[in-house]
């Protein structure tokens, strides 16, 4: 079974209970190439204070960690943003 998007938020809503999180299904972007054979494309978008005074490859492995039971079912590729509240109100004042 392929994994979804919605899959990927449910993922990552239990292991970030207190972020804003945005996932999307890049995977029509990467039709054509080896690796949309082995699996889904996804962008995601975190906002958590969890992230406060880690580094973006600190932030990246915790992300992973919450993802770790459907990489193997077919991630192939995975592009993170994972922001601070106060680092996403300073770029877009709305937050």
């Amino acid at each position: 079974m392929a994994v979804t998007a919605a899959a990927v938020g449910q993922a990552l809503r239990m292991g970030f209970d207190d972020a804003q999180i945005v996932v999307t299904d890049d995977s029509h972007l990467h039709a054509g190439h080896a690796g949309a054979r082995e699996g889904a494309h996804f962008s995601v978008q975190l906002t958590s204070p969890r992230f406060a005074g880690l580094s973006r490859v600190a932030r990246h492995r915790l992300v992973y960690d919450a993802l770790s039971s459907l990489i193997p079912r077919g991630i192939h590729a995975l592009a993170i943003v994972a922001r601070t509240p106060d680092e996403a109100a300073a770029i877009d004042p709305t937050r």
